[in-house]
């Protein structure tokens, strides 16, 4: 009734205000939930004249309104545009309500999604990953042109690691306790349910989570809230998989109350862009809702995503310039087929209850409860199987690895010099082959096992088997007009299994379980409790401990809406414990290995504040600053928690500051968005493992590396602009510019086994202090530092499209070595600085390097088409067009841990000792056809 009084009105009284003057006004709104829709662009074709619609979905022209027949067409990314014939005559109002978009042929929204969820954000080599895929469904273009652009080079937003953002799914946060980042494959290839999300970037405010200083993503996978309807897509590509085929069906809510949701999804591949890396992923997706009545409703969702894939391999330049940027060494022939040794296997379902409480027509409650259990597990081989001989382990083989130092022709130009056949008969050899040979290690092990030994070589994988259980609940309250109040509290319960498992023997049936580096066969003994003991394939063995994780949660925020300013303040407190649990006694730490090792107890503090000053509709001004103390990654806190439960020294809570703020510019024609921020991180620790030459002096050692108390700064600027041209062509800019540096110089700690090898290098009880490593104001190597994008998009009337960009990125640098920069770097084995130590070399040695600037190419594209009910769509891109060669990241190695070492290797043509890269892809396409119903 109050709608048709309106319109009375207008109809009535317009003509009085208006009297002598043309309008054209009118309203558009969302073609199921009929609500207005903000933000849309409106405009007369062949005219100049553009408007975008306000918070009540309205729009009005009212100056130099063109007389006669004319084009309205109404656009906004995520909505399928429309064309509208209109009559304008002079003096009179052309009023046109309650024009429809319908968001379901989101071409660019939907290329976004597939190809990140399922590509690049599994990818979790020298852990690059990032919150791309997610940022895709933001209307920023900024956020947008970094995950669809900037993702396949390794960028990373402000320089920072996912673990730095909260992923929720029905308000249940998804980050892993282990490193504090998603595990994207836990929901890979369901993307059709992932459409529902709500973003939170960097500190703003959402109403679910405190989050992070990258923000938060909540993906609404309710059943009730899924639009309606079917979908069937296949997609192909050459970047992880070769085929996806994935069928969709919402009800929407029926009239019994009850809604429900079903998606089964199949991904596959022989290999991907790099050589021998399968794929093999299938997923299934079911939400039930029933709505009990207007206040109440129960939604059960269950989340099945087993997936397969072989990895690929960093390589030295050496290996690169023998083979190509595909090469990937895990791999070798057996049986006709490629057989890679390095897989990973996530295997996680996940299973969620959320109850839903509208309390009153301003108070609703979020209850939710979720239980993951399952595996995940990482393939590799060992070649340390040994018999016991008088008492005493003996035995062992040859490194498997094709890239062994000791196989490729910059070891022998090395060693004999004057010898150089030696380095072209590995050249040929590598050249020819260079893969891993499976039937070698299995005939190793047949002959072994006819002399009555055991297994030399075996395929094992190293297992996390998790549970955990998680219940929040979520309270929105509207207190009055202008403000909301959000608040949480939660629970998380997580024990994670870790041990090793045999996987397959390669034609023995026995492996003896000790370590055979050992010094001796008490020491050697991985489990004390179960000495010498031959085990099979199918059983645990190497190491066995679990992790016991308790968190408390609580987290409140107020948010007031005004006129000219909006703010909003908010806080959150946070109490984690970890203890190791020692299901074997190691020989190495008969007394710090076994049972439950003492309880760590970490408190957070999160608070966060920002404001968004509306000087006009069209400029706004935003400000947000925040303190977050945090807990540890279990990844991090622990120094070596496959064998004891010692912890990093002095082991304490992160600390982050940020701010950030923005200017934002809303026009018909432009819409641009110009951030400056500053972020601190203060007392990060970080461990490594690797094999090192030169610890004091001249000794080899297998080390845990720890850095403890690292400070860390990120800088910069981000621009995004968007320039509607003409009613069918974009033009978009985006550009990041950083500097992410050490900020201080963190404390460096090694520990290893303690024995003999250890001590005579200096430890004590297996540990060392080399006091600070020298990393000050080296750059993090956290992908390009500098990245812009250029672009255009073309819209045609009849929902075909085009765009295609530019892309350029610099200032990217490999992870520099922290032992290198130690005491350790210019010590001999008496302590004193070597005699032969040159300053000005040692400072040549050790400056960072800094990979090539680069530009990539890509191309986007789309037509839909309506047949009858039926809707297609066909969507295709193709990324790096001119197959440009590049590298997107590098580590120093930590074999050469001091100047003679790293003199000598880098005195050579080839060091053999040289970084390990990642380089990116050439030209890789996707194609995706969906039909929708």
């Amino acid at each position: 009734m109050s709608k048709r009084l309106l319109i009375l009105f207008f109809g009535f009284f317009s003509p009085l205000v208006y009297a002598q003057q043309t309008v054209v006004t009118g309203s558009v709104k969302e073609v199921l939930s009929f609500e207005p829709i903000e933000g849309v662009l409106v405009a007369i074709e062949r005219t100049n004249l553009k408007t975008l619609t306000d918070r009540l979905g309205e729009f009005m022209f009212s100056e130099s309104v063109p007389l006669g027949e004319q084009i309205l067409t109404i656009s906004k990314t995520g909505y399928i545009s429309k064309r509208f014939p209109i009559v304008v005559n002079e003096g009179q109002i052309v009023n046109i309500t309650d024009m429809t978009l319908e968001r379901v042929a989101s071409e660019t929204e939907d290329l976004f999604t597939i190809t990140l969820s399922d590509d690049e954000l599994n990818d979790d080599t020298s852990g690059a990953d990032n919150i791309s895929g997610l940022l895709a469904s933001s209307l920023d273009i900024f956020q947008r042109t970094a995950a669809f652009e900037f993702s396949s080079s390794f960028f990373r937003i402000r320089g920072l690691d996912s673990n730095n953002s909260s992923i929720l799914i029905n308000g249940i946060e998804m980050n892993k306790a282990f490193n504090g980042r998603p595990q994207w494959s836990n929901w890979g290839g369901i993307n059709d349910v992932l459409r529902n999300q709500e973003l939170s970037f960097g500190l703003a405010p959402a109403g679910y989570t405190f989050g992070s200083v990258l923000g938060s993503t909540n993906v609404n996978v309710r059943a009730s809230e899924t639009l309606p309807g079917g979908r069937i897509t296949y997609a192909s590509s050459n970047r992880s998989y070769a085929n996806r085929l994935m069928a969709t069906y919402a009800s929407g809510l029926l009239k019994s109350n009850w809604a429900y949701t079903i998606s089964v999804g199949r991904r596959w591949g022989r290999e991907g862009y790099q050589d021998a890396t399968l794929y093999n992923s299938n997923s299934f997706f079911v939400s039930v809702e029933k709505k009990f009545n207007d206040r109440h409703s129960l939604n059960l969702t269950t989340i099945y995503t087993p997936n397969r894939r072989g990895k690929s391999s960093p390589n030295t330049q050496e290996v690169y310039d023998l083979k190509d940027t595909k090469y990937n060494e895990y791999w070798g022939w057996q049986d006709g087929a490629k057989r890679n040794s390095r897989i990973k296997e996530v295997n996680e379902p996940v299973i969620m209850l959320n109850h839903y409480w509208d309390l009153d027509s301003k108070t609703t409650l979020n209850t939710n409860m979720a239980y993951q259990f399952g595996k995940m597990g990482n393939s590799r081989l060992d070649y340390n199987g040994t018999d016991l001989i008088n008492g005493f382990p003996q035995g062992g083989g040859a490194n498997p690895s094709p890239t062994y130092y000791q196989k490729l022709p910059g070891y022998f130009e090395r060693n004999f010099p004057n010898d150089l056949q030696f380095a072209y008969g590995a050249l040929k050899a590598f050249q020819n082959d260079g893969q891993i040979n499976w039937n070698a290690m299995y005939d190793a092990n047949l002959s072994n096992v006819q002399n009555g030994g055991n297994a030399i070589y075996a395929l094992y994988e190293d297992r996390v088997d998790d549970t955990q259980l998680t219940v929040n609940s979520i309270l929105n309250k509207s207190l009055n007009d202008h403000m909301v109040l959000n608040a949480s509290v939660g629970y998380k319960n997580l024990k994670s299994e870790n041990f090793a498992e045999v996987l397959d023997l390669l034609g023995a049936s026995t492996y003896l379980d000790i370590d055979g580096f050992a010094t001796n066969i008490d020491e050697a003994q991985n489990d004390l409790l179960n000495p010498n003991r031959l085990v099979s394939e199918g059983d645990k063995f190497k190491y066995h401990y679990n992790v016991l994780v308790t968190e408390l949660n609580a987290f409140a925020q107020a948010q007031l809406t005004y006129n000219k300013i909006d703010f909003y303040v908010s806080g959150n407190v946070k109490r984690t414990q970890y203890q190791r649990e020692g299901i074997y006694q190691n020989g190495g730490f008969p007394d710090s290995s076994l049972g439950k090792g003492a309880p760590l107890p970490f408190t957070g503090f999160g608070s966060k504040a920002g404001a968004t000053l509306k000087l006009t509709g069209k400029h706004l001004f935003n400000v947000n600053a925040g303190y977050i103390s945090r807990a540890p990654s279990i990844q991090n806190t622990f120094s070596n928690s496959r064998e004891n439960h010692n912890v990093v020294p002095d082991i304490s809570e992160e600390n982050i500051m940020s701010v950030d703020a923005s200017y934002i510019l809303r026009s018909p024609f432009v819409q641009a968005k110009f951030t400056g921020y500053y972020t601190k991180i203060t007392d990060a620790s970080e461990i490594s493992f690797f094999f090192a030459d030169g610890i004091g002096g001249d000794n080899a050692v297998f080390v845990q590396e720890i850095l403890q108390g690292i400070d860390k700064k990120h800088l910069g600027v981000e621009i995004g602009v968007e320039a509607q041209v003409t009613s069918d062509i974009k033009l978009k800019g985006a550009a990041a510019v950083g500097q992410f540096t050490y900020d201080n110089n963190p404390n460096l700690y090694l520990s290893t086994e303690p024995d003999q090898e250890s001590t005579d290098a200096g430890f004590v009880n297996g540990f060392k202090d080399f006091g600070q490593s020298k990393l000050k104001n080296y750059r993090l190597a956290s992908g390009p530092q500098n990245a812009c994008s250029v672009g255009f998009e073309y819209r045609d009337p009849e929902y075909w499209w085009f765009g295609a960009t530019a892309n350029f990125f610099s200032n990217t640098y490999i992870d520099v070595s922290p032992l290198t920069r130690s005491s350790n770097f210019n010590t001999d084995f008496d302590g004193n600085v070597f005699n032969d130590y040159d300053e000005a070399l040692a400072r040549a040695l050790l400056k960072q390097e800094r990979f090539d600037d680069y530009m990539v190419i890509n191309l986007v594209g789309g037509k839909s088409w309506k047949v009858g009910k039926y809707y297609i769509g066909l969507f295709a891109s193709i990324n790096n067009l001119l197959d440009e060669i590049y590298k997107t990241g590098g580590f120093e190695q930590g074999r050469n841990a001091n100047y003679r070492e790293l003199r000598d290797d880098k005195a050579l043509d080839i060091p053999v000792f040289g970084p390990k890269y990642w380089y990116g892809r050439g030209t890789t396409y996707f194609l995706n056809l969906n039909i929708r119903f």
